[in-house]
């Protein structure tokens, strides 16, 4: 298993490729049966939580904002192919045959990335927005709402989270 920074736990059954391409903040937990493959730079921001079962994958880049969570099961897909457009096949197919499409992914501080979700290439998910269990993220997400699927539900309590925030932030050491 590659040596990662302090303040960097990462359990033992979890799977970490491209280390050499990660930045990671302090404290960041990575849970047992996570798969991280880094081939482009992925960020990692400070207090973030990637939970058990879920992957990072895709070839292209990621940022974890500060205080986000990738909840158990969820997956930030980077890279997938459209097969609707004319594309067959999968990565034992050479590229021209395939319509693969890679795009950067951005989780904003303070999000959450609910069980089982999945967050498609490309996509931006707004300061303090959650994406609910379940959810399959195709579009950007508007700072601070609460989603299930693409569409907005209601609007998150920014003011309290920040107020909370700040009450953390007085009592570091």
């Amino acid at each position: 298993m590659p040596s990662f920074p302090l303040g960097v736990k990462v359990y033992e059954t979890a799977k970490v490729i491209g280390v050499e391409n990660i930045i990671f903040g302090s404290p960041v937990i990575i849970d047992d049966f996570t798969l991280i493959v880094a081939r482009e730079p992925i960020v990692i921001g400070n207090y973030v939580h990637i939970a058990c079962f879920s992957a990072i994958t895709g070839g292209a880049a990621v940022n974890l904002g500060d205080f986000s969570a990738v909840s158990q099961g969820a997956k930030l897909l980077t890279g997938t192919d459209d097969f609707v457009s004319g594309g067959f096949g999968n990565s034992t197919v050479p590229t021209e045959y395939r319509n693969a499409k890679r795009g950067a992914i951005e989780v904003g501080r303070f999000c959450i990335v609910g069980a089982n979700a999945v967050v498609l290439p490309g996509v931006t998910i707004g300061e303090g927005a959650v994406v609910g269990a379940n959810s399959v993220v195709t579009r950007d997400l508007e700072p601070w709402g609460v989603y299930i699927g693409n569409r907005r539900h209601r609007e998150r309590n920014r003011h309290r989270v920040m107020e909370r925030f700040a009450e953390f932030e007085r009592n570091l050491p």
